[in-house]
């Protein structure tokens, strides 16, 4: 890689700790909160309109996910933005189920008019469908698309002046002109509901303490994966998997990182 490498970035986030605000999946919110603290900085999960902008002020990234939006939901999460468009710090967005419904796409490009977002976050499925090609999520879950990931993200990233983030077997990040692929990762994330909102939360949390977006959003997702490919080991099934993740983050080895990481310009 050039420029910084992830543990770099890995050591950084434990050094300064950054405040990360979430507006996020009420499924997942606990999940996300722990992902953050483990890696070492500070989760804070504030949502009522009348405080997250106040509460953006003292953030040093801002991660909106709409999992499980309401119509009030995505209005807080404007507000938040906005605020953290003034500070400028990194709004992080997940896409989380869109395409799935007429709602969920409404409220996303709602979203991207009303604020600037910096870092897009999805599957494969829900980018497609944001950057206009004809898709149907199901649910929450990917479903095919025909044309190469790397090509979609990079369109969404030259529309919207953004950086794009597809997860998947292998994760796809772009801002239209640097680009990584990161496979990393382990079989047993795709069975524990919550680590797709949980490498969001990854994301916002590196980009608090990295200017250059896509070289943060590469960097946390493959702190992020090796440590799942180090707590698969020895796990049972994904409860036990799920459990030991949140250990493996936690005691995530610098010099472990630098040999396993696997990402690579695309």
């Amino acid at each position: 890689m050039s420029h910084a490498e992830p543990q770099e970035l890995l050591e950084r986030v434990r050094a300064q700790s950054p405040v990360v605000h979430h507006l996020t999946n009420w499924v997942t919110i606990y999940d996300c909160a722990n992902i953050v603290k483990v890696f070492g900085a500070s989760p804070v999960m504030a949502h009522a309109e009348e405080e997250v902008a106040d509460m953006a002020q003292i953030a040093s990234a801002l991660v909106l996910n709409i999992g499980t939006l309401t119509v009030d939901f995505v209005e807080a999460m404007k507000t938040a933005a906005r605020s953290a468009n003034k500070k400028g710090i990194p709004v992080v967005l997940d896409v989380c189920g869109a395409g799935a419904t007429r709602l969920r796409d409404e409220k996303v490009f709602e979203l991207l008019s009303a604020a600037r977002i910096d870092i897009i976050k999805g599957n494969a499925s829900e980018i497609a469908r944001v950057a206009g090609e004809s898709v149907v999520t199901k649910g929450v879950d990917s479903t095919e698309i025909e044309k190469s990931h790397l090509e979609v993200a990079k369109k969404l990233a030259n529309e919207r002046s953004c950086t794009v983030v597809i997860t998947g077997k292998e994760d796809v990040v772009t801002d239209g002109t640097a680009s990584y692929m990161v496979k990393n990762g382990h079989p047993l994330m795709a069975a524990v509901v919550g680590t797709g909102c949980m490498a969001a939360s990854v994301i916002g949390t590196f980009a608090a303490v990295e200017k250059d977006l896509a070289l943060a959003a590469a960097c946390g997702l493959a702190c992020y994966e090796v440590a799942a490919e180090q707590a698969a080991q020895g796990a049972s099934g994904p409860a036990t998997f799920k459990e030991r993740m949140f250990d493996a983050v936690y005691t995530l080895d610098g010099d472990a990182v630098a040999k396993m990481h696997k990402v690579v310009p695309a």
